[in-house]
């Protein structure tokens, strides 16, 4: 199956070669329109829906962020999935961008190997954050635990299984490692996260992962 890609950066250099790496290292991946600018990103996202977009932070006329958030955001009832991926290794960046609804983050030196891994986490519904950031990250939740006094509760009580999973969640494994881990299969993950989401009132696997350090879970 395709995993369709746009790609969204001022610089021709840049998405030129994003596109040779994503194209020379998975067959599956086919880049199928390019921005370089925030507002062309979101207007071609829009018209192609693509299944990943891949989003510069730093263009002009609207930033990553604020591209991420019309896409993806809390508001958007069919979101998009957004990786975005900047030279920038700031944590306001990394937690504006998660906030607005990105389903990963990585830096532009990351490698053509995480480079297609954040990709196909995507587009699974999955999350990647570069491993230089996630224990940074992580830690910044733990640290501000009074954030969760505002954090929505549960509708009903998780279940002891569910709270299994959401601690894995928060640990950045996929659905795969989920199921190996805790002995059962991936269509039962899957039930569990949508189980999570629904009584959390959460759209994907980041914002659980943010939950649950800001409520102390981990």
């Amino acid at each position: 199956m395709t995993i369709r890609v746009l790609l969204a950066d001022d610089q021709e250099m840049v998405r030129t070669g994003f596109k040779m790496i994503l194209e020379a290292t998975d067959p599956d991946i086919e880049v199928v329109g390019e921005a370089a600018t925030g507002r062309e990103a979101v207007d071609l996202a829009r018209e192609l829906r693509p299944d990943v977009c891949l989003f510069d932070i730093r263009m002009p006329e609207m930033d990553g962020i604020e591209a991420t958030r019309e896409l993806a955001g809390p508001e958007v009832a069919d979101p998009l999935a957004i990786v975005v991926i900047t030279t920038f290794d700031l944590d306001e960046y990394v937690h504006s961008a998660l906030k607005a609804g990105a389903r990963g983050f990585l830096l532009k030196d990351a490698g053509a190997a995480l480079l297609e891994q954040a990709v196909h986490a995507a587009a699974n519904g999955d999350a990647l954050i570069a491993p230089s950031i996630t224990g940074r990250l992580l830690e910044s939740f733990a640290e501000a635990p009074s954030e969760g006094a505002d954090r929505v509760q549960p509708i009903s009580p998780l279940t002891e299984r569910e709270e299994e999973v959401l601690l894995t969640v928060a640990r950045g494994r996929t659905n795969s490692e989920i199921a190996d881990e805790l002995h059962i299969s991936v269509s039962t993950v899957k039930t569990h996260l949508a189980a999570l989401m629904m009584k959390l009132g959460l759209r994907n696997r980041v914002e659980l992962a943010m939950w649950a350090y800001e409520t102390s879970r981990v």
